[in-house]
């Protein structure tokens, strides 16, 4: 089983208004996001629990809110790629929980992660918001590693390498990048992490098995 793009291929409704949400929350707040009532980022991106921003709802909106253009078009072409066929593996009811827990999972990962270091290292992060899809994006991904292990992915549209793989890849990347802490980093590693470890978790609650292809 090869994998590459398809622009031909008919988005499913999760997928399909995921994407469109997430447009319209990302331009909407570049565009009319100064004049509206409330400041979108205090309200919707998520910060950490002992935080004065810190609102229950956001470990849920913060997975709809991204920080630049480059960031929500990998989120969601990652999304478009495999969440396309997820969905239609999972069906559209249980994939849409299984993007919402993932996004979940990352959250609970990341404020885990923050935690530690506010208590332990004195980390001055109550001000630093939280924001993209990555998590739950992570989540597919290691989704689609597990139903089709197999599978053959073409890195950068040119490299071949196994489903399987990639996802040890990328999550060994995660975890050096995560352990490191470079100070210019911004990537909330350990969310993708526990992005990934959600998906495993309810794949295995659901006693979803994967395919050999």
């Amino acid at each position: 089983m090869e994998i590459r793009p398809n622009a031909q291929q008919m988005l499913p409704p999760v997928v399909k208004n995921l994407l469109i949400i997430n447009a319209i929350v990302f331009f909407g707040v570049q565009v009319i996001g100064d004049s509206l009532p409330f400041n979108p980022i205090e309200q919707l991106a998520m910060f950490y629990y002992e935080s004065p921003f810190f609102k229950p709802w956001q470990v849920l909106t913060h997975m709809f809110m991204h920080g630049s253009i480059m960031h929500i078009l990998f989120n969601m072409f990652g999304l478009w790629m495999f969440g396309t066929i997820i969905e239609k593996r999972l069906g559209s009811k249980r994939f849409l929980q299984f993007y919402i827990l993932c996004g979940i999972g990352a959250a609970i990962s990341h404020q885990l992660v923050q935690f530690i270091e506010v208590e332990y290292f004195a980390a001055d992060i109550l001000g630093v918001p939280t924001v993209g899809a990555s998590g739950a994006v992570m989540g597919i991904f290691l989704a689609f590693g597990y139903l089709f292990p197999n599978a053959i992915l073409h890195l950068y549209f040119a490299i071949p390498v196994k489903a399987k793989y990639a996802i040890a890849g990328f999550a060994a990347i995660d975890l050096f990048g995560g352990i490191s802490n470079n100070p210019g980093d911004n990537v909330a590693h350990f969310a993708h992490l526990g992005g990934m470890l959600a998906g495993f978790i309810i794949f295995k609650f659901w006693k979803i098995n994967y395919n050999s292809g």
